[in-house]
């Protein structure tokens, strides 16, 4: 797919343009803020707000409360994050919490090591999925952000950055815990380690600000209380959620009761198994790999994803596919364009909505991730990636 040939120049020049591309997300994140204020339809926002409101009056997190529907699953920290919006009338901290969770985005893809077209192209392919999940107003499109810095850091050799990210991540969403996946990068790994529990200490006592202490710690045991609550229920052959090798099984088998642990068990084997080729570690395509399935995996293993969560994911498919020689070999174009048609626009009115259902009840907007996630593990463990010419920042 070589965009000199297929887009005319003068249009390319735009697309190509850095300015272009942030304008484009800031209008996106604006619209979609616009549009699900005016219609009410912003509950997770409301979830969100309360956290700090709640930390604040020291009133339990994890509850359900009349305010909104559904329950809160991030951690207590949270609430100084979304401190900022939550005291602004919701018109006005809906849009700008849209806005912040763009530009954590942007500020991860355009951190990455490498050409600042490369770059440039992984916005531009992010840019439906980012939409998908600012409709519903996803912190994931933030988390990914802080999983993309985490690993720009490593590679860059700024290790306390890059351990602030994790840490912000994990003690928000767990998700974000997935940043250790590139520890073994660090050049100075005692200071990495040193900083991550110099964050981690911090934030956890940091809402402490706002409440008191019993009632953080308090808070921590609640969340975990929640997760552990929230892991039971997702299994489910008709929900929204579990779109995971998990839900494909469980749905396509019709058997509701297949657990989790031995999915996870094969997933964490492969995830693990490039980790041997050692000597490959050096290497920044084989770096970028790494980044790319550990985007996925952390979606396609867990029975808490839903459409909105693939926003990760895709961010992973978006680096796999610019490692990618040139000229890119039939089978990666292909696999791209399944993902692209099956994972990012299955949601959207392009498709009837018997056939949306049918992929949503059989969480097939899994399958295209998960085909590109074990080409990635095949790649890692098969290829030499000393002769890959990839261009870096």
């Amino acid at each position: 797919m070589n965009l000199s040939l297929t887009i005319p120049n003068k249009l390319k020049s735009i697309l190509m343009n850095k300015r272009f591309i942030i304008i484009v997300y800031l209008f996106l994140a604006i619209i979609s803020g616009v549009k699900q204020y005016n219609h009410n339809t912003y509950n997770n926002y409301q979830i969100y707000k309360y956290v700090y409101i709640h930390t604040a009056e020291n009133k339990n997190l994890y509850l359900e409360y009349p305010e909104y529907l559904d329950s809160n699953h991030y951690g207590p920290v949270f609430s100084m994050f979304v401190a900022p919006f939550a005291l602004l009338p919701d018109a006005i901290g809906t849009i700008l919490w849209n806005i912040a969770n763009i530009s954590l985005l942007l500020w991860g893809i355009f951190s990455l090591p490498i050409a600042i077209n490369k770059r440039k192209i992984i916005a531009w392919i992010c840019a439906h999925e980012t939409l998908t999940a600012l409709f519903s107003f996803q912190f994931n499109i933030a988390l990914t952000g802080l999983i993309l810095l985490s690993f720009s850091y490593t590679v860059k050799r700024k290790e306390i950055q890059s351990a602030f990210f994790i840490a912000l991540g994990t003690l928000i969403k767990l998700y974000g815990i997935v940043g250790l996946a590139f520890f073994f990068f660090s050049k100075n790994k005692i200071q990495f380690i040193v900083a991550g529990l110099a964050s981690l200490a911090i934030l956890f006592v940091l809402p402490m600000a706002i409440s008191n202490p019993d009632f953080i710690v308090q808070s921590y045991s609640d969340w975990y209380n929640s997760l552990v609550h929230k892991n039971d229920i997702n299994a489910s052959l008709t929900s929204f959620q579990d779109i995971s090798v998990m839900g494909m099984a469980r749905r396509i088998s019709g058997n509701v009761k297949l657990e989790n642990a031995p999915f996870l068990l094969a997933g964490i084997f492969l995830f693990a198994l490039p980790y041997i080729r050692i000597k490959q570690y050096k290497f920044l395509p084989f770096q970028l790999l790494l980044l790319a399935s550990t985007l996925i995996f952390t979606v396609i293993f867990s029975s808490g994803s839903e459409s909105p969560t693939y926003i990760i994911a895709f961010a992973g498919v978006a680096v796999w596919f610019v490692v990618q020689q040139k000229p890119r070999k039939n089978w990666v174009i292909a696999l791209f364009i399944f993902a692209f048609i099956l994972t990012s626009l299955s949601p959207t009115d392009i498709f009837p909505h018997s056939v949306k259902e049918f992929i949503r009840l059989y969480s097939l907007k899994a399958l295209p991730c998960v085909i590109i996630w074990l080409a990635i593990i095949y790649q890692m463990m098969m290829e030499d990636f000393d002769a890959y010419p990839i261009a870096r920042k």
